[in-house]
């Protein structure tokens, strides 16, 4: 197989071919079985340096000329899409040429920024700055309700932004801890802050 991509950028192990990048992308479409932007397979793909980003991106454009991807909706204001027929043809018949490694990291990755998107879009953090310092007001959505809301004060941005990522990544703990404390169940506080410190 030809060395056609750039080598900057990627780590011993990853993809030198542009048809292996293409691949690649493929595969995790169909691992995945869902709508993907083209950030998040790119940043699935570059975050452990398995092949380079300019390469990523053109074997990307390459995959929607040839129509092995088509567009899907919009998702948090960015651009879908999804395989076609074609496009799974090349994920079954040519994913076994990818190295098992290779797959792994970039799968787990797709999935984790999935699911961080997916939570972000659910629960969000608003940042109000006032004349102390930062509010960080956290909701917890269930669907069609806030499930939960409250207000934390913050001195500084750097401390509020500490806040909003802590709570991003555990908003079912945070919900948890919570309802716990508020109905004196000293069992369900005892699970979730195990839960907390298990991650």
């Amino acid at each position: 197989m030809t060395n056609d991509a750039f080598d900057e950028g990627i780590a011993l192990g990853g993809l030198r071919s542009k048809r292996e990048i293409k691949v690649l992308i493929c595969y995790l479409f169909a691992s995945v079985n869902d709508s993907l932007s083209e950030s998040l397979v790119t940043e699935a793909i570059i975050e452990y340096e398995l092949a380079n980003f300019f390469e990523v991106k053109a074997a990307f454009d390459e995959l929607l000329r040839g129509e092995n991807l088509r567009k899907a909706g919009i998702v948090d204001n960015e651009q879908t899409y999804l395989l076609t027929e074609q496009g799974k043809m090349i994920a079954s018949q040519l994913e076994s040429t990818l190295a098992y490694s290779v797959k792994e990291k970039a799968l787990k990755c797709a999935v984790e920024l999935l699911a961080e998107r997916k939570t972000a879009r659910e629960n969000t953090v608003e940042i109000t700055k006032d004349e102390n310092g930062y509010r960080v007001n956290c909701h917890v959505s269930g669907g069609d309700v806030d499930l939960l809301q409250f207000s934390l004060y913050a001195p500084d941005i750097e401390q509020a932004e500490l806040m909003k990522q802590s709570f991003l990544s555990y908003p079912a703990v945070v919900f948890k801890t919570m309802l716990a404390l508020m109905t004196k169940n000293k069992e369900s506080v005892g699970e979730a802050l195990e839960e907390l410190f298990l991650r």
